[in-house]
Parts: structure tokens; sequence; C-alpha cells
């Protein structure tokens, strides 16, 4: 019998349930915006609302949780793309993605590094091919309208974007000053 076949399935989540852990993962990622990877999980389970048992109970590790955040984080920019793709104006509508791809990136603070170190080698996949797939979509239009350089590639925008976020990670205005350099930078990629 395969082995999917003897797992029964899950039952649906309860509603406070569901919202203790949406709670919990938009604390979480507040406070690592605020003080990094390293955020305290007391504090995390203390701003959520809810007890430390809680919080281990949907997120027995540090690492579960902070993978949650990253890939909650990673669906909302893709969500985002996928709205911006009815922008009339394409090129604006990559740059705006960008943006948003840029203080991701900033308000992680240390997660990617912290995930890199125990983290499902597929979860950092999965969110890649997501990221880009939906910086795709943007950047295909942004091509037809003919409102990027040629030599433009999904991969060098987020090598470009997470240049920028590494190089103000320390910074104490490092969010505004990505904002800035990124602006810099879009406008050196666009064609008009």
């Amino acid at each position: 019998m395969p082995k999917d076949a003897a797992t029964p399935p899950r039952r649906p989540m309860r509603a406070d349930a569901r919202r203790n852990l949406e709670r919990i993962v938009a604390a979480a990622g507040e406070l690592i915006a605020e003080h990094g990877a390293d955020a305290s999980l007391e504090e995390v389970a203390r701003r959520a609302g809810v007890g430390s048992a809680t919080l281990h109970r949907h997120f027995p590790s540090r690492q579960a949780l902070l993978e949650a955040v990253f890939k909650d984080r990673v669906e909302a920019l893709c969500a985002r793309a996928g709205d911006l793709l009815a922008e009339p104006d394409a090129g604006q509508a990559l740059s705006t993605w960008l943006r948003a791809v840029g203080a991701h990136a900033v308000a992680n603070r240390g997660l990617g590094t912290s995930l890199m170190r125990d983290a499902d080698p597929a979860l950092g996949e999965t969110c890649h091919d997501m990221i880009t797939s939906a910086g795709d979509a943007l950047l295909a239009r942004a091509r037809a309208a003919d409102a990027v350089r040629p030599e433009v590639t999904i991969t060098r925008l987020l090598k470009l974007v997470g240049a920028i976020a590494l190089a103000t990670e320390q910074d104490p205005d490092g969010p505004a000053e990505a904002e800035l350099l990124l602006a810099i930078a879009i406008d050196g990629v666009r064609t008009r």
C-alpha cells in the first residue's frame, strides 16, 4: 500500500486555531522586521496575543515559524504581482513590484540566512520559483510594451534587488535607503 494511502486525511483547522496561526505569523513577521530572525519567540507569542504553548503547537520549532513567515511573504508578493498585471502601465507595474520585493527583502533582516542553515531545500526552490514566475509575467508585459531594456531578465532584476537589500540591511535607515537605491536602479532599467 502506498504511504499516502495509509495517511488519514487532515481535518480542517478550526476558525480560532486559524486566526491564532495567522496572528502568530503576522507578529513574527513584524518582529523579524524590527529585530531580525533571532527575535524572541516569547515576544512573538505576546504580540500575537497567544500563549507560548499555542505558538509551539502551531510551530514546534523556530525554523518552522521562520519558514511560515517567509512563505507567507512570498505568497503576498506573488499575489501583488498578479494584481499588477492589470495595471495599464506595464513598466510602472514592474517597478512597483520590484519595490515591493525590495521592501520584502529589507524586512527579512537575516531571515534568508537563518533559513539556509536548516531549511528544507524544497522551500527555497519553491519560493524562488514562485517569485521568478510572478516577476517573469510582469517583465514579459513590460518587454512587450518596450518599457525595459532588452538585456533585462528577471534573474538580473532579482539579483539587483537582493544586492540592494543586503547592502542596506545594517543601515539604520535601511528601508528608506533601499527604496532610494532601488528607484535609481529601476530608472536605469526602464527605457522611458
